[in-house]
């Protein structure tokens, strides 16, 4: 049932008239007879009562005119609601990212909730080990790495630039000291987190090249609980300089500069190579361009590959 011929029939039943319905519908009058012929052969019933000049509906033209209306309507509220989403009024966006990395979501979110509050927008806690098959597979559509993905289907964006921070409470003995060596923390107790990464490999093999011993005699699961037990003064801590950047501020840990132990971390808005991007993911992106655009320093929006 072609949706042309029904609103064609809708239109000769409410004009009560062949030719008021062409000049409505800026059609022929043969045009509009020829539409109401072929939906009376699809449907194997007279429309119109033909004995009458008032495009009189027959029984069966009343019953289709209800169901006709619903049709056409319902077309009308779907491409609104395209047009909607067209336009980011309405969608859904799922991110993932782990402790660390969402840190750097939270103000492009602020940002991007103000332009589109009506896109819903959830951010799965993810392994960066597992969130190339995640997008891969399609189980979300935005993630955040600190590495660049090995998958050829993948495709990266850099969007900000930070370091790992070592970090002592404010009593400590290096507490005052502007910038310390490499060779002085292999006397210090190391709170670590307990999750592989590509960066906690850097700074055994940097603690190994420069035969510096590297103790780590407490290992905890989180980034939150490492801020706070160290804050408590229970040893020293290697975080993202992100994570820090509130407790560095209000006092409650001190920052040190370290000589030979400078590594950089670069994070990454990571997606499907060659996909269909949704509305709200092309709107998000944008947001982060525009963002990097406005901040700078460490905020970017460099294309990989």
């Amino acid at each position: 049932m072609d949706l042309f011929e029904l609103e064609t029939f809708l239109a000769v039943a409410r004009e009560g008239s062949f030719s008021r319905a062409a000049k409505k519908l800026f059609r022929t009058q043969p045009a509009i007879s020829q539409a109401v012929r072929k939906l009376e052969r699809e449907l194997g019933e007279p429309l119109f009562d033909r004995s009458s000049r008032r495009g009189l509906l027959t029984d069966a033209g009343r019953v289709l005119e209800g169901y006709a209306l619903r049709l056409l309507n319902t077309r009308g509220e779907a491409l609104g609601a395209l047009e909607e989403l067209r336009q980011n009024h309405h969608g859904n966006l799922s991110i993932a990212a782990n402790e660390f990395t969402c840190l750097y979501l939270l103000p492009v979110l602020d940002q991007f909730r103000r332009l589109h509050p009506r896109i819903k927008v959830t951010v799965q806690r993810s392994l960066a080990s597992r969130m190339e098959e995640a997008l891969v597979n399609h189980s979300t559509e935005l993630g955040v790495l600190t590495f660049r993905p090995e998958d050829p289907l993948l495709r990266s964006i850099v969007v900000y630039r930070d370091e790992l921070a070592f970090v002592v409470p404010p009593r400590h003995r290096l507490a005052s000291a502007r910038q310390v060596s490499i060779k002085q923390l292999g006397a210090e107790c190391f709170v670590a987190h307990n999750v592989p990464s590509p960066y906690r490999v850097r700074v055994l093999e940097t603690f190994r090249k420069h035969r510096v011993p590297l103790r780590m005699d407490v290992e905890l699961p989180t980034i939150e609980a490492i801020k706070k037990f160290v804050a408590g003064g229970n040893g020293v801590a290697l975080l993202p300089g992100i994570c820090v950047e509130n407790e560095v501020a209000r006092g409650e840990l001190v920052r040190i500069r370290t000589r030979d132990l400078r590594l950089e971390r670069r994070l990454r808005l990571v997606y499907r190579k060659g996909a269909s991007a949704s509305h709200a993911a092309r709107a998000f992106l944008s947001v982060a361009e525009a963002f990097a655009k406005q901040h700078g320093d460490r905020y970017m929006f460099r294309p990989e590959n």
